[in-house]
């Protein structure tokens, strides 16, 4: 092995190892800094031997070319579907059964169980050649599944090669695993606002979102959703001798795969049920979703004594958890004013025990969705609460409606401020259009001084909500207008209080026009909306000139975007609003270019990305250096892009680069490539 192949080696083995920490035991030993520094570096020595790549590598996770259609696979033993309880009294049905037929002389307390989570996501089953993965499966009908391998390889959950470290067993000549492909609700909800601020599909539920992502036909849309992975099972194994289902579980955990820590190896049905009744109650507090629990006889042997009935196993069953569902009635229905304007209408209900949590209110996510399901004050509801997820209400029970029960019609003005209510565009969402109204103030303020806007350091939601209150904030332009004697009048503004809050908010005047841009809340105006529009237009002024055609020329923007914005800039009171920015002092055009430099041009006609927090520089002083010497900074990563200036703390620009294959390099990196070229 040459020097280069033994660096590329021991480089992948650190990377898969640090990623076998992180994503299987959640206790990672280095930062994320220094894992992509790793990674970046693995990257470039593959740049530089393309012909060393291999399929193994954790640099080959982006994605492929799109597929035509999925290609059919069989699976060489069939992934049954489990018998359901519904309760107690059904698992002692299911025990009484397989009791009867168990081997005889054999009694019912020998038996041992093994008690798993029923993960609420997509089976899957992943074959290994000599610890390479050379296959992943959907289940489908249980004997023929669809080929996801390209999909299934851009989880980072799941290892390429195993074991993933080397004080793990050698890998069998073949391995089938099978588990659960799902999403984390913290990594949905993430994702859904992100979608939701550009103007994107959003999903109702986490399974859904799953689901669709590993049934991609372009792998690279797969690589940038944050799918995580549970192994729960063997479906076939050669050369290794495995003789239960617990057994399987620790086995798995050798090879590097994540196996749910909830799990239960016992030998006595009672504790079988103690344990499910005991747990049902911690599935509102999980990062994931759940809907029951799967309750296994442990051994091999008598699983296979026991066999199939049709297409579920006696050896198994699905204790199915009750619907996080209740019936009540409806008080009232009235409507919430967000920041955006945004008038999303909910429903106060009868209190009503759901998921031991008591519900009060239901959102009835907007009027539209209200008439089609024609919910109305006095009806009796259906309401569903899961997870950390609002409460919603599902359906009217028609035969219960009170006779004097009205249709609900959207309000034709705010239900805080009673300016005139508006649909934007095709919307289906109604909006208070008044930039001034109260109630969208203290959510304005709040996402205006958030670390992605204009970073004001010590500026909470607290902070804002006492200001609105004692009416020093009308409007978010009036946070520069604050003085010292007014704040110091305020309950807990003590002098070096006050003085690092104003300190805060006169550093925030010289943020990049993009990062203004984005914490004016306009509507589908994120972080990487404002840099595309920012790249073509170099003052606040001249956006608020442009019209729609103007604005969907811009790449990356699309017509609901571009109407967002020329609706936001013709109102004459966002008008008065950027006039009291700049008076304020706030910068709102583009730095000047640098002055021509003598430097030596060693970055003409390359693009460069400047994301998170760089050690020594700024990031005008970063994008300065990178221009005297000839390149060009933008704010958002595309195919054009040659180059991620690489910061800590860094964001989804980071992972758009790795999905597109951009280089990444940090500051010394930049320092060096002006050096070398």
């Amino acid at each position: 092995m040459t020097s280069i192949e033994q660096q590329l080696t021991e480089l992948r083995q650190q990377i898969n190892y640090h990623a076998y920490r992180y994503h299987t035991l959640d206790d990672p030993l280095i930062s994320d800094y220094e894992y992509d520094q790793l990674l970046q570096q693995l990257r470039r020595l593959e740049e530089t031997y393309p012909e060393l790549i291999t399929p193994d590598s954790p640099t080959q996770r982006v994605g492929a070319e799109p597929l035509a259609e999925f290609e059919k696979v069989s699976h060489l033993i069939p992934m049954t579907s489990l018998g359901n309880a519904f309760d107690d009294n059904d698992m002692h049905s299911w025990v009484a059964r397989v009791a009867r037929l168990l081997p005889a002389r054999m009694r019912l307390d020998e038996l041992e169980f093994v008690v798993e989570p029923k993960i609420d996501g997509l089976a899957v089953a992943l074959t290994y050649e000599n610890g390479l993965l050379v296959r992943g499966a959907t289940r489908g009908n249980g004997v023929v599944g669809e080929n996801v391998t390209p999909n299934v390889r851009t989880i980072k959950a799941i290892p390429l090669r195993i074991p993933t470290t080397e004080a793990g067993p050698s890998p069998p000549p073949r391995l089938e695993v099978r588990g659960e492909v799902y999403l984390p609700i913290a990594e949905f909800n993430r994702f859904n606002q992100a979608q939701a601020e550009k103007g994107g599909r959003t999903y109702a539920n986490p399974r859904n979102f799953a689901a669709g992502s590993l049934r991609q036909l372009d792998s690279r849309i797969t690589a940038q959703r944050p799918l995580s992975f549970f192994a729960y099972g063997l479906g076939y194994l050669e050369g290794v001798e495995i003789e239960t289902q617990h057994q399987a579980l620790n086995y798995l955990k050798s090879l590097g795969f994540p196996v749910n820590p909830d799990i239960l190896h016992t030998g006595k049905f009672e504790v079988v049920l103690d344990y499910i009744n005991a747990w049902m109650t911690k599935r509102s507090n999980l990062g994931y979703d759940v809907d029951g629990a799967v309750v296994k006889i442990n051994s091999f042997s008598l699983q296979a004594q026991l066999g199939v009935v049709g297409n579920a196993p006696r050896w198994a069953i699905a204790y199915k958890f009750p619907a996080q569902e209740a019936t009540t009635r409806v008080l009232a229905i009235k409507g919430n004013v967000g920041r955006t304007g945004q008038i999303t209408p909910y429903a106060e209900l009868e209190p009503v025990n759901i998921g031991g949590v008591t519900v009060r209110q239901a959102t009835l996510h907007n009027y539209d969705d209200l008439a089609k399901k024609d919910i109305r004050e006095g009806d009796t509801v259906v309401v569903k609460r899961a997870g950390d997820v609002i409460p919603q209400v599902v359906k009217p029970i028609l035969e219960l409606r009170p006779p004097e029960a009205q249709p609900v019609t959207p309000p034709p003005t705010c239900p805080v401020c009673g300016e005139a209510t508006s649909h934007l565009g095709d919307d289906v969402a109604l909006f208070c259009i008044n930039s001034a109204c109260p109630a969208q103030l203290v959510r304005q303020i709040e996402y205006f001084v958030s670390r992605s806007a204009m970073d004001i350091d010590g500026f909470g939601i607290k902070i804002g909500e006492q200001l609105a209150v004692k009416s020093l904030l009308r409007d978010i332009a009036d946070i520069y207008f604050l003085n010292r004697a007014d704040l110091l009048k305020l309950e807990g503004f003590a002098e070096k209080k006050v003085d690092n809050l104003l300190q805060a908010i006169a550093e925030s005047k010289h943020r990049p026009l993009e990062r203004f841009l984005t914490a004016l809340g306009i509507r589908y105006v994120g972080s990487t909306v404002a840099g595309l529009l920012i790249d073509s237009f170099s003052s606040i002024d001249q956006l608020s000139q442009a019209d729609q055609a103007q604005l969907e020329e811009v790449e990356g923007i699309g017509p609901r975007i571009a109407e967002s914005v020329v609706e936001w800039f013709s109102r004459p009171a966002n008008q008065a609003l950027v006039d009291k920015f700049r008076r304020a002092g706030l910068r709102l055009e583009k730095s000047s270019p640098p002055p021509v430099s003598a430097a030596p041009q060693t970055l003409a006609g390359l693009t460069f990305v400047i994301t998170g927090t760089l050690p020594t520089w700024s990031r005008d002083e970063a994008q300065s250096f990178i221009e005297q010497h000839g390149g060009k900074v933008t704010g958002s990563v595309s195919k054009k892009t040659d180059y991620l200036i690489l910061g800590e703390s860094a964001g989804s620009k980071l992972a758009k680069a790795e999905s597109l294959g951009v280089s990444i390099l940090d500051e010394d990196g930049l320092k060096r490539l002006v050096e070398t070229n």
